[in-house]
Formats: structure tokens, sequence, C-alpha cells
């Protein structure tokens, strides 16, 4: 049966059924799709709906515009709430982690395309899915590190499983990859050309089986375009001294180890020293109890004075010249750290 009306369409989220597939429409193109709290709860309210609706055998999630899925959250919204001293950032974060294990939980194929730009609160939204399609122009990252954040959305546990220590140097260090290195690091699924995109949509959404829609469109994944670097990040990356994985990169003949070793040393590093405790911390948690970690880091990074510095020198003021406090690796301590792992908040993720 077809069913076209639209369930739930505003500025930010358009949500439509037809022919079994439930459709999540990112609509901020002019921001890439970037999430405000509407959005989350647009999206999770949606899930929550369809997740026993005989009527959706499948879920698809994309976004308009052609620049990308998902930018991640609205980091302009972050830092004048911290501006305003609200706790609508708490707010955000508590109901965008409910949603993340909403997707990885939810009972159907869950189908999203990660064309262009995925990164921060975009990896949340496809990384924890069923069936994740990267393109030609997808770039997936977590750039938390340089506005002094960290991972979140779970993405500590995405990047803990990825073989070697791959995961942690994107963790550390922000970089966006492309389709092929998606896949190798466990990050997506399936490969298929932007050009097919449209018809792929197409198919799903005129009701054909979702195995045999892959299997039409999806084609040989790109060049891990991380494969060369492989041997010096995972000799260089071991253990769980921030200063000590720096000291090495530094001291590797790779050029390419050296210049990481920079731009590492230019992220916050709070959020560098927070980021690594948490990534190895996820190694041994489950989801939920990473998107809880998530919660306490997130709301006491807020309370520290980096990520207001970051977004300003990011986008606000665009100087690209944050002042972090504290300015060194070695000036943060283990104590800070752990404390921003482990201080419980009045309101927790999951009860």
């Amino acid at each position: 049966m077809t069913d076209t009306s639209a369930q739930r369409t505003d500025d930010s989220v358009v949500t439509s059924v037809s022919n079994g597939v439930g459709r999540i429409e990112l609509n901020r193109p002019k921001l890439i799709n970037a999430l405000s709290q509407e959005m989350v709860g647009a999206i999770d309210d949606a899930l929550s709906a369809w997740s026993d609706d005989d009527s959706v055998s499948l879920v698809l999630v994309t976004g308009r515009g052609e620049r990308g899925l998902c930018a991640g959250g609205d980091i302009k919204a972050v830092y004048n709430d911290i501006v305003a001293g609200s706790d609508e950032n708490a707010k955000f974060w508590n109901r965008e982690y409910k949603m993340n294990h909403a997707i990885s939980e939810f009972p159907k194929p869950y189908v999203v395309i990660m064309n262009g730009i995925t990164m921060g609160g975009g990896v949340g939204i496809s990384g924890h899915g069923s069936h994740r399609i990267v393109t030609d122009s997808t770039k997936v990252g977590m750039p938390e590190t340089g506005i002094g954040l960290f991972p979140d959305v779970g993405g500590t546990h995405l990047l803990a499983d990825a073989p070697g220590e791959l995961g942690t140097h994107l963790a550390l260090t922000g970089r966006p990859v492309g389709a092929g290195t998606a896949i190798a690091l466990g990050l997506a699924d399936h490969y298929v050309p932007d050009a097919r995109i449209p018809d792929l949509i197409s198919d799903l959404t005129s009701g054909q089986e979702l195995d045999a829609v892959l299997g039409k469109y999806s084609a040989a994944a790109p060049v891990d375009e991380l494969a060369e670097a492989a041997d010096w990040i995972n000799e260089c990356y071991v253990g769980n001294s921030a200063e000590d994985i720096v000291a090495a990169l530094a001291a590797h003949e790779d050029p390419d180890a050296q210049a990481t070793a920079e731009l590492i040393g230019s992220k916050a590093p709070t959020s560098v020293k927070v980021t690594l405790a948490a990534l190895r911390k996820a190694a041994s948690m489950s989801l939920a109890e990473v998107l809880e970690q998530d919660y306490r880091v997130a709301v006491a990074l807020t309370e520290r004075p980096d990520l207001k510095e970051g977004i300003r020198a990011q986008v606000i003021d665009k100087d690209r010249n944050p002042q972090w406090s504290p300015a060194t690796l070695a000036d943060v301590s283990d104590e800070t750290v752990e404390s921003i792992l482990t201080t419980d908040h009045e309101e927790k993720v999951f009860s």
C-alpha cells in the first residue's frame, strides 16, 4: 500500500511514508543540515512511531542539498547557549544521545546515505545504522578536538572498533576520510557512486526489496587512503598517554607522522587527553555506556573555557587562533581528565 502523506514537516526535517519506506530528510542545506534540538526530536519521534508500525518496513535517511548529509550539531547555537548560560546544550545532548541509541536498536533496516560532509552529529545519525552507504563525495570525520569538544554521539564506540590504532588517529586529529577508508574502518557498509544515488532512492521508495537494490547499485569500494599510513599509525598511537603519542609521531621518520604531531598540537589539549581516555574506556563498554559517558563529558566540557573559545576562533571571529586553557598537554592533569569522564550530573541519558 502506498502512503505518500507527510507525517511531519517543518523547516528542518521532513518525514514521510511511501511504499513501506519511512523517509527522514534533513532540510537545512545552507548549514549542511546541522542538527538542532528540534531536528533531533523530530528524528527520534519518527523512529519511535515507526519502530512497531507495520506500514513501515525500512527507514531511509538523507540530507537535502548538495554539500552533505550532516555537518554535525549547530555549533553557533552551542556557543550562544554557553554565552547565555542556559542549560539548552545539556538538553540537546541528552536527547541526541537517546536518538543515537534508538538508531542502534531500531528493529528494521535503517538505511542512511552518507554523501558529502558527514561529521560529528552526522556520524551519530549514520554510524549506528544498519545499512550505511558512502559515495564519491563522502567525507566522514569527528573534528571535535579542534573546537574544545570530543568525538561524542557514540563516536568513540565506533572508533574503538576500528582496526589497530586507526580510530585513535581519527579521534585525536579530527581528520575526515573518504568512502574507502570509512568502509575499511567499519564506519560504513556500501559504496554507491554519487551519480547513482537518485536511482537508488527511487527504487527503494517505489517499494523494491532492499538487498536487491543494494546489490544493483553497490560497487567496489575506492582505495583506502589510510592503508599506506597504517604502519606508522599503529606504531605511534599505542598506549594511554597523549604526550607519548605526540612524541612518537614527532620522532618518526615519516613526514606525515611528523605533520600529524603538529596537527594534534594545535587541538585543545584537554579535549585531546579526554578523547584518548574516553576512547580507551569505550573499547570495553556498550554503546549505552559510552553515550552515558558522552553526556558526562559534554556537560563538563561546556563548563570549561575551551569549547566557547574553540567555536569563537573557528566560526564566530574566524581568526583560527584559539587560546586554549590549559595551553599544553602537560598542563592537563590525569585527575582533571578522570573527573571530566566520571562526574555524574543530575540528569542522565538512560535512567
